[in-house]
């Protein structure tokens, strides 16, 4: 889960001042110590999960766009896959790890092609043309523009192709909390972001225990969580996925109708949906795209 400004041109040392500024948050940075716990177990999870939630059985002959695309990991479990995979990010250090996943697992392959840009860029974005399969998981809300952002990634779909994306779920004045949390996260020295993570980790895990009590379970050790992480959802790591969230910022919000609505306007299909049940996280939509 990567993210963009809206800046068209790709300037080193603007990227450079947005970082450090506490204006926005450092997902390469989170994603290159992701990559430290990375094995064949998480990789096989996260193809598992793109099969599932696409609904077919590979991705072979296909063509597959990762818009934003933050560790790699997707990336990597499309070519796997059989896709001829095109990545990009805004971050500079995501880039760096998604080039680090083709070395050590495609080293020389042509039919995986990284760059830097951005998902606001309408120029960079027409020069990649249209793809079977575009993805972006927990990329377009942290853009500072989210609605442009989902509106650039219309024309990047073939007739007949499939969009892929993740939106964080519109909560409504808790949402407005979180945007605070994250703010504060971002302008805070290394040690206070520290604390704040393990409060917010502790928050989520004792209402998780509260929950489990009051249906009459045990509530899971944070092994299982670990666990059940890597089996069911993506293979991501826990800890490395509650970084991202307390910190990635800029940060909007849909509520799931208004994503259904804006792309059926568009020309699309809802093909699968996967909400988080009124919580916080992410709602996860494919759409068709008609024609083709």
């Amino acid at each position: 889960m990567s993210g963009n400004f809206n800046n068209s041109a790709l300037n080193g040392a603007e990227i450079e001042k947005e970082l450090s500024s506490g204006n926005r948050f450092k997902f390469g940075k989170n994603w290159s110590f992701f990559l430290k716990s990375l094995n064949d177990e998480r990789i096989k999870s996260a193809e598992n999960s793109l099969l599932s939630m696409l609904e077919i059985s590979s991705l072979k002959g296909l063509s597959f766009l990762d818009a934003g695309s933050g560790s790699g990991l997707f990336s990597l479990a499309a070519r796997k896959q059989g896709a001829s995979v095109t990545s990009f990010d805004y971050d500079p250090q995501s880039v760096e790890c998604t080039r680090e996943l083709k070395r050590l697992y495609f080293d020389g392959d042509g039919d995986w092609k990284i760059e830097q840009g951005s998902v606001l860029d309408r120029d960079y974005l027409g020069g990649l043309g249209a793809f079977n399969i575009v993805y972006s998981w927990g990329v377009l809300h942290h853009t500072g523009d989210m609605w442009s952002a989902l509106a650039n990634m219309a024309p990047l779909v073939k007739p007949g192709g499939k969009l892929y994306i993740a939106i964080y779920n519109d909560q409504g004045p808790i949402s407005k909390v979180w945007r605070t949390v994250k703010k504060i996260y971002n302008k805070v020295p290394s040690p206070v972001q520290l604390m704040i993570a393990v409060g917010v980790a502790g928050i989520l895990y004792c209402r998780g225990v509260f929950m489990k009590l009051l249906q009459g379970e045990l509530p899971p050790s944070i092994e299982k969580l670990e666990k059940a992480k890597m089996k069911n959802a993506r293979g991501m790591s826990i800890w490395r996925d509650l970084i991202d969230w307390v910190g990635g910022y800029p940060f909007e919000v849909a509520k799931p109708e208004e994503i259904f609505d804006y792309y059926k306007k568009s020309g699309f299909t809802l093909c699968m949906i996967k909400t988080c049940a009124g919580a916080h996280g992410c709602n996860e939509f494919v759409f068709k795209k008609n024609g083709g």
